[in-house]
Parts: structure tokens; C-alpha cells; sequence
């Protein structure tokens, strides 16, 4: 495995809640420096979730190899595995529970005119609160971690979550006016189908998780 596989999970990263606020700021009145901001404070929580997540592993995973050297046994892996695929279903399980909550968050309509600063403190706060980005961001860092990855490896899931959370701007930037239907469109999506998306993710990244558990079974 490498970081090309953890790719996939970016989108259950966005899709939701934090493209919606995404799309909204690009229609704001400063839709470029809200986005940034809120783009800014997305970023810094990611890297510094998968981060975590990847020490944590690397930490707990280096004592169980030292505890299990003196029986014999140093593979950590099948345990690992077995944490990922715990997380993985927990993950699934709640997308699957919020699946009907559709339409924008009632707080929504506060941050229209909304700073740079306080827009970055949205997108770090966003993250930090949402379950299933603290799942997915722990996900991530373990597996990588689980394959003695090094930590550069997170970077390009971090800068694709950024880009995926950047499209409703770049959308603007590239279209000017018309971005408005290509905006709405991308909203509706979001608020209707992403859940769908999410799973069909999962699953995949869980069916890896299983071959690998096989494999080193």
C-alpha cells in the first residue's frame, strides 16, 4: 500500500457539511478571502489530525513490537489492521445514521460577511468538531503508519482535501458570473448524494484493509 490509497478518503473528508460552507463562502461578499481563510484553517487541522494520528500509531505500535519481541513475535500489523477496520465501520455507521440530515446548517447565514480570521477559525473548528473527519483523519494516519510510511506520505491527502474544499472557488475564479449554476449544482450534490459517495469509499478502502489483514495473516 501507499499514499495513492488513502486518496479516496479526501472525499469523505468534504463531502458534506464542509463543501456547503465551502460553496457558500465562494458566494459571499468577499468570496475570495473567505475562502482562503476558511481553506487555511481546513488545512492546518488535517495535516495536524493525520499527524497525530500516524505518531500515536508509530508510539503505541513500537511498544506492542517491544512487549511481543520477548515471546517472539514482532508483527503489529494484523493489529493495526484490526483498529482501521474498527474505525472504518464506525465511520460508515455514522454517515449512514446522518444520511436524511440534508440542507444547509442554520448558522449558515452568519458568516456571510464573514473576515478572513474568523473564516479560518471556521474551517479549523469544522473539522476539529466533525466526527467523521476525526475518524478519517485517525484512519489515515494509522494506515500509513501501519505500513512504516513516512510522514510525507499524509501530505498528499492533506492537499487533496484541500483542493477538493477549493473547487467552489476555483469554480468562481475560472467562470466569474456563470459559477452560480456550476456553485448551486455543486451544493445540491452535496447536501443530497454525498453520503452515497462517502460509503462507496469506505467500503473500498475497507476491502484493502481486509486483504492486508489476509495477507499478513
Amino acid at each position: 500500500m501507499n499514499f495513492l490509497t488513502i486518496l479516496p478518503l479526501a472525499v469523505v473528508m468534504v463531502a458534506g457539511t464542509q463543501l456547503v460552507v465551502a460553496v457558500f463562502l465562494a458566494s459571499s461578499d468577499r468570496p475570495r478571502a473567505a475562502s482562503l481563510g476558511f481553506l487555511a484553517g481546513a488545512g492546518l487541522v488535517v495535516a495536524a489530525g493525520v499527524t497525530v494520528g500516524w505518531l500515536l500509531t508509530r508510539l503505541v505500535g513500537g511498544l506492542v513490537a517491544d512487549a511481543k519481541a520477548v515471546a517472539g513475535k514482532v508483527d503489529r500489523g494484523p493489529a493495526i489492521d484490526l483498529v482501521v477496520l474498527a474505525l472504518l465501520v464506525i465511520l460508515a455507521v455514522l454517515i449512514w445514521l446522518r444520511r436524511n440530515r440534508s440542507g444547509p446548517p442554520r448558522w449558515l447565514g452568519s458568516i456571510e460577511r464573514a473576515d478572513p480570521r474568523q473564516t479560518l477559525r471556521l474551517g479549523a473548528l469544522l473539522f476539529v468538531v466533525t466526527p467523521t473527519d476525526d475518524l478519517t483523519m485517525a484512519t489515515v494516519g494509522a494506515t500509513v503508519a501501519r505500513h512504516n510510511l513516512p510522514w510525507w506520505h499524509l501530505v498528499p491527502f492533506v492537499l487533496l482535501t484541500v483542493l477538493l474544499l477549493a473547487l467552489p472557488l476555483l469554480a468562481l475564479l475560472l467562470l466569474g458570473d456563470r459559477a452560480a449554476r456550476a456553485l448551486a449544482r455543486m451544493r445540491e450534490w452535496a447536501e443530497g448524494h454525498a453520503w452515497i459517495v462517502n460509503e462507496i469509499v469506505i467500503a473500498f478502502f475497507a476491502v484493502l484493509t481486509v486483504l492486508d489483514l489476509i495477507r499478513s495473516g
